[in-house]
């Protein structure tokens, strides 16, 4: 077979795509299909270089200090504070600064330093302020705007960041306020990985990249009964059976090919309108979303390439005659040994893995994404088989029902190939939900911290005194109750001690709250000599003994505060206000000597009133207005790993996204089917059957496969979900209430998708149908 006849066959096919009315709107529908499919692709190829764009935009504006010397003061160095707040639900990242000089170096984005009074912000957060829901964060932050952050100096279109001026930020330095000579600085060399968030990480990459090439395969073979009327008229005038299907692969190239020309337009549209949109707090800027050149390539030829496979392997089992098709006939029995291999070649490549968990190193990455690939792929080989063995034995019934069951008995494939996606994407939700639910543990901690107790806890600057913000926020709206403590930390000597203890004072009820007293009156001092972790505060706690306040690990002078210790009665530990056993000193006003009040900082417990609104927002404007360097932090009972919450939301993100082209392909397909059968519709109607009995039987059609699919992809989804479990060294377990929710969401899909095509369906169903030119 010559070069030169394949390229005439397949140009020939080519050809028939896009002539006529009725090849013109097959190409279209064929094309936004697979378009859908490849923009996926091409978003999933720019997914690391935004990710990386990300990491380097977060990177160039780090004004951490960890581990780094603070650098003397000059004229090229900047003090900056943290001012982060939260607004409602939303998290808004703020800096004041307050340069030492003209050579003060600016943060990313930023042309100029702000003066006291006013800040730099961010579009999104200038456009939030604006609005007439913002007056409590505008309250907050009452500084006039003088410009706003250029997108150097932001991560995200949609990151709510201001940079304000300061000024007398000096004399906090080292406490809330830190010095630095430049942004940018490495904050160190990073964790490395957990084997198991690898794991995930690879695992969610493939789950979420099989429904895609799922559907963009389904996608290549719109039309297919149509394309099998026209190469049995090109056998009627002559040609072979190997013509005819270099012929349909021709057609299938010219759809794939306008898919990519569609597929690079949906995802130039959507890339422009990501800087606009925002997916699990995650947002990026368009010029993020460059795909890797050579990612691209790949997928511009992969597609073709897979239309030609995809349709020349689908048209082994048919036989093209003249007169017609033989698959409109009654079809060959599918072989059932083939596609059961799939999934068993699946587990035999994850099977070595098995008990592996986190101590024997990575995983091996190319079992692991060919095992969940060949496990997911069985789905759509066993999917056809099971369909047909099911509906082949149904019998009887209503006539939305015989109607309905017969149009599967004659064209199961098709069926099938429309849940295919849908089947894909619950099996592997599924074993992703096991999986995450599974090793959760493993990367949250407790925090010992109880909310039903305190929801808010305040740090005020030291040489703050906590008794005007405690009176003040006792006076705000919302709040319930407010338990106020001044902290310190005391040291056996003024420089580089090597042991230490906490100093709280507080009333006599108010330090009941952090451990077990005795009688208790203002003058006493008490020492928690038996908390957790705390052994240094036996050896301090001698009356008598001199031990300093604010002690040096550096050579500055005259830093440390001395107090010499007064009679000390013994405390319990008690597990109470902070969740823990609270360890040190315990000190009642009376019993500390002014000069050293300095050297405390406050920190204050806040209840609220949840029937107040916005009872937090308003608690952390009065906490604003008394001292801006303090930032008001929410309890929560438990929280989560950086890394594994990141692969969580990724996840979200990536599924949200799936879902819409899953909704979207299933909707083409839909439509697709009804189009080609516009004529059958037509009769039936013209033969008096009723509009109610079609518009029940088409809905039958999909929910038969869609039901068997998703019962596929609960066994397949459960059977992947406990083997990664296993593999994580995890105990298996279940949680059905998850299970019924993926395969809940994965029904709503279709029952949208179906909703949406009736209207469609309507408009077809009447008898001037018939009508042919």
């Amino acid at each position: 077979m010559s070069a030169r006849q394949w390229a005439r066959d397949l140009t020939m096919g080519a050809r028939f795509a896009v002539t006529g009315r009725g090849g013109l709107v097959r190409a279209v529908l064929t094309a936004v299909g697979v378009g859908l499919g490849v923009a996926l692709l091409l978003l999933t190829t720019a997914i690391p270089n935004a990710l990386n764009v990300r990491h380097e935009r977060e990177k160039a504006r780090q004004d951490w200090t960890f581990d780094v010397t603070l650098p003397p003061k000059s004229d090229a160095t900047l003090l900056l504070a943290d001012a982060d707040t939260t607004f409602r639900d939303a998290e808004v990242r703020g800096r004041t600064l307050q340069p030492e000089g003209p050579k003060a170096p600016l943060p990313p984005g930023v042309s100029a330093f702000p003066a006291p009074g006013t800040m730099v912000v961010s579009p999104a957060l200038e456009k939030l302020l604006e609005s007439p829901d913002a007056a409590l964060l505008r309250e907050r932050l009452p500084e006039r705007i003088v410009g706003t952050i250029a997108e150097t100096g932001l991560i995200g279109s949609q990151e709510l960041a201001f940079y304000r001026g300061g000024e007398g930020l000096e004399k906090h330095v080292d406490d809330e306020v830190r010095r630095l000579d430049a942004f940018g600085q490495d904050p160190g060399s990073p964790e490395p990985w957990d084997p198991v968030l690898l794991l995930l990480v690879l695992v969610v990459f493939v789950v979420l990249l099989m429904p895609v090439a799922v559907f963009v395969a389904a996608a290549e073979r719109f039309g297919s009964e149509g394309r099998d009327r026209r190469l049995a008229a090109l056998r009627l005038v002559g040609s072979d059976t190997a013509m005819t299907r270099r012929v349909a692969a021709g057609e299938a190239l010219a759809g794939s090919v306008l898919g990519l020309a569609f597929g690079t337009g949906f995802f130039l549209i959507g890339r422009r309108l990501a800087g606009s949109a925002q997916i699990f707090e995650i947002s990026v800027f368009p010029s993020y979303l460059n795909p890797s050149p050579l990612l691209a390539v790949l997928v511009a030829l992969l597609v073709p390439a897979a239309a030609v496979a995809v349709t020349l392997l689908a048209m082994r089992g048919v036989v093209i005659e003249p007169l017609g098709v033989v698959r409109t006939a009654k079809q060959r029995r599918r072989r059932l040994w083939w596609r059961i291999l799939l999934p068993v070649a699946g587990l035999a490549m994850l099977y070595p893995m098995v008990g592996q968990g986190r101590g024997e190193g990575e995983f091996n990455q190319y079992l692991v994404t060919g095992g969940v690939v060949l496990l997911l792929v069985g789905i759509t080989a066993l999917l056809p088989w099971i369909v047909e063995r099911f509906v082949g034995r149904l019998r009887g019934g209503s006539v939305s029902w015989q109607l309905a069951v017969r149009r599967l008995q004659l064209s199961s494939g098709t069926a099938a190939r429309t849940v295919n996606g849908i089947a894909v994407a619950v099996a592997g939700a599924i074993a992703l939900q096991m999986l995450f639910t599974g090793v959760e543990s493993d990367f949250t901690r407790d925090t010992g911290r109880d909310p039903r107790q305190v929801q808010m806890q305040v740090s005020m600057p030291t040489g703050t005194g906590s008794d005007e913000a405690a009176t003040a926020l006792r006076a705000t709206e919302g709040v319930r109750t407010v338990r106020a403590y001044a902290e310190g930390f005391v040291a056996e000597r003024p420089k580089n001690p090597e042991q230490g203890s906490t100093v709280a004072v507080a009333g006599c009820a108010a330090l009941r709250e952090l451990a077990k007293l005795p009688s208790c009156r203002d003058g006493d001092v008490f020492a928690v000599m038996d908390a957790e972790y705390d052994e240094d505060t036996p050896e301090l706690a001698k009356a008598g003994r001199t031990v300093y306040f604010d002690a040096a690990y550096d050579d500055t002078p005259g830093r440390a505060t001395p107090w010499k210790l007064p009679a000390i009665k013994p405390a319990e530990a008690s597990n109470t206000l902070t969740g823990s056993d609270w360890g040190g000193l315990l000190v009642t006003p009376k019993a500390l000597p002014q000069e050293v009040r300095p050297a405390l900082s406050g920190e204050l417990y806040l209840s609220f009133d949840s029937s107040v609104p916005d009872a937090h927002d308003l608690a952390r404007n009065t906490v604003a207005k008394i001292e801006p360097l303090s930032r008001p932090m929410m309890w929560v009972a438990s929280e989560r790993t950086e890394r594994y919450d990141s692969i969580r939301t990724g996840l979200f993100v990536g599924a949200a996204a799936v879902l819409l082209l899953i909704g979207a392909s299933l909707l083409v397909s839909q439509l697709e089917q009804l189009r080609e059968r516009k004529k059958l519709l037509s009769v039936l109607i013209a033969f008096g059957t009723r509009r109610g009995t079609l518009t029940l039987s088409v809905l039958w059609q999909t929910a038969i496969p869609i039901a068997i699919g998703l019962l596929l992809a609960n066994v397949v989804g459960l059977a992947l979900g406990s083997v990664l479990l296993r593999m994580t060294d995890t105990p298996v377990g279940i949680d059905w209430m998850s299970v019924l929710t993926m395969t809940g969401v994965g029904a709503s899909v279709v029952l949208v998708v179906t909703l949406l095509s009736l209207p469609p369906l309507l408009r077809l169903m009447r008898p001037d149908g018939l009508r042919t030119e």
